[in-house]
């Protein structure tokens, strides 16, 4: 995917999410009878501006990493005294309390309806058969068969390895028993598996939940037939045609795709002959891979070219969709458990069950936008409805200078009967923005890793 379109999808990305969230705030802020004076999207210098029939200043940022309304508040600004009923801070604390949550409350709503529309629209999954089972691996420990299809997880049903890896990725960390309940393929007969788990620790920036338990999901077998040539590349330039079979790499036979990548790999720099099928006919061609080095500073050998698509067997795809009320429900239970698991990740990131290197910045947000936007509809939504969840969710931590942070000052108010002094207020909010500053530089810091 090229820069620009990555790029674009970012902008949409954090455009919609922002958008929904202040929208969040100001939609509450004037049913409450509050003053707006300006509602942005993004921060910094105005790059679009203009005012409205209700007297807000609408605008879009240069920095487009958040946004803001800002409200009539006698704590900013004189306020006359024809307009101080329309300031926030003289509005009850109920209803002040309304407006702070309102933004990652509909963050929130926003998550259901996309679920929602993803549930009525549709999709096509993948039945998680097992393919194989790592040797040595937990799985195999627990004696979980290859061939069995996964059909609920710690007594959770499960349709695709996306719910199978949600599953497991809640028990990260964790020690004690993980159920698996499995079975042959139509057959509806299951048994129960028992993995015994002990401060599960899983590299999720290498590896899934899946792969750590040493399941290999069901693949179809795909031939060494070459599908897509680099233009220019060593395959294309030594002759190589897109439909060719290659049957063998010097002498020895390759038995499928996998085969022929792991031969190519292994020989960077080395001459190497290749005997290819092609319109019946057997052909002979001379190549030698390019030299290529990967994260961990290992050579390997490249020929630009890629797989031909193959079809997957019907009894290995399923259809998923359900219809409007039913679906509702069921977007409501995803973002629970997705509310959930992001709850989850971050109490274990505290108290040091899984490593910070986990958390992710804007680096990694614009890679996965790019990377979803370009997988297409179903997976762009996907994407939106988790960040929109998440920016919900840790926007409601209290910790001053977010959204939680505020509503906790207010909460004490109420309870109070009076609001929370000035100076704790100021002492919480250079803590809070030590902390949010330092949280944002690990994210970074991890992104660049990353890359």
């Amino acid at each position: 995917m090229s820069i620009v379109q990555t790029l674009l999808a970012t902008l949409v990305t954090l455009g919609v999410l922002v958008t929904i969230h202040e929208w969040g705030h100001f939609f509450v802020a004037r049913r409450c009878g509050v003053k707006v004076l300006r509602f942005s999207v993004g921060f910094g210098k105005p790059l679009w501006m203009r005012k409205g029939r209700d007297g807000t200043e609408y605008a879009v940022a240069t920095i487009p990493l958040g946004g803001y309304v800002r409200m009539l508040d006698e704590r900013e600004a004189e306020v006359p005294d024809a307009l101080k009923s329309q300031a926030f801070n003289n509005k009850p604390v109920l209803q002040r309390m309304a407006i702070v949550a309102a933004g990652p409350v509909v963050n929130l709503v926003f998550a259901v309806l996309a679920y929602w529309f993803l549930f009525v629209w549709g999709s096509t999954v993948v039945v998680p058969v097992v393919g194989g089972v790592a040797p040595g691996s937990l799985a195999e420990r627990a004696g979980v068969p290859a061939g069995v299809e996964l059909m609920a997880v710690d007594g959770h049903q499960v349709q695709s390895w996306d719910e199978v890896n949600l599953r497991l990725a809640a028990r990260v960390g964790e020690s004690g028993e993980l159920a698996l309940r499995a079975g042959e393929p139509g057959r509806g007969l299951a048994r129960e598996y028992q993995v015994r788990l002990s401060d599960w620790d899983v590299n999720l920036e290498k590896e899934s939940p899946i792969s750590a338990l040493g399941l290999q999901p069901y693949r179809p077998e795909i031939p060494a037939v070459i599908g897509v040539l680099t233009d220019g590349g060593v395959a294309q330039s030594a002759g190589l045609q897109v439909g060719d079979k290659v049957v063998a790499i010097n002498g020895s036979p390759v038995a499928n795709w996998v085969d022929l990548v792991g031969k190519v790999r292994a020989a960077p720099g080395e001459s190497m002959t290749f005997t290819v099928q092609r319109d019946g006919a057997t052909e002979t061609l001379s190549l030698t891979p390019d030299s290529r080095v990967d994260d961990a500073g290992n050579g390997y050998g490249y020929i630009g070219a890629g797989v031909q698509a193959v079809e997957w067997p019907d009894n290995m795809l399923r259809e998923v969709s359900h219809g409007p009320v039913e679906a509702l429900w069921i977007g409501l239970q995803k973002t629970g458990q997705m509310i959930g698991l992001t709850l989850d990740a971050i109490h274990k990131m505290i108290v040091g069950a899984i490593s910070v290197k986990n958390l992710s910045g804007p680096i990694t947000i614009a890679k996965v936008a790019g990377a979803s936007a370009a997988s297409g509809l179903e997976s762009f939504v996907s994407f939106l409805a988790y960040l929109s969840i998440s920016l919900g969710v840790l926007n409601l931590l209290p910790i001053p200078m977010l959204d939680g942070g505020h509503l906790l000052y207010q909460f004490i108010e109420l309870v109070r009967g009076r609001p929370v002094s000035e100076k704790v207020q100021m002492m919480g909010l250079r803590i809070g923005m030590a902390m949010l500053f330092s949280l944002m530089a690990l994210a970074i810091l991890n992104d660049i890793a990353r890359l």
